[in-house]
């Protein structure tokens, strides 16, 4: 499928707010690939996350990944272990959702 006509899928399924936001694709650990729309970037204590929906799915619960960079330097998305830094990030994008409204 080309990215324009995914877009167009995606701008049909989802708001236009959210359709926006970049088409990011992760692969899992048995190697299948998954979209999500990132819908939010949240900067926290001088860290970045990123705010995901799954873009095939039903679901309204959103992902977060905090950003960074590998060895190599290059861009990643990781998962937050941390419980209070995570419930920080969730807090806030509840906080920017409710704004929304």
């Amino acid at each position: 499928m080309t990215e324009d006509k995914r877009d167009k899928e995606l701008e049909e399924e989802y708001d236009e707010e959210y359709v926006e936001g970049n088409v990011i694709t992760l692969v899992d650990d048995e190697g299948k690939e998954h979209d999500f729309i990132e819908v939010a970037d949240i900067e926290i204590e001088g860290n970045e996350y990123k705010i995901l929906l799954p873009a095939e799915e039903d679901s309204d619960e959103a992902i977060i990944f905090k950003c960074g960079k590998d060895e190599d330097g290059n861009d990643v998305l990781m998962d937050i272990e941390d419980d209070e830094e995570w419930e920080k990030v969730a807090d806030a994008w509840s906080e920017m959702a409710e704004q929304e409204e």
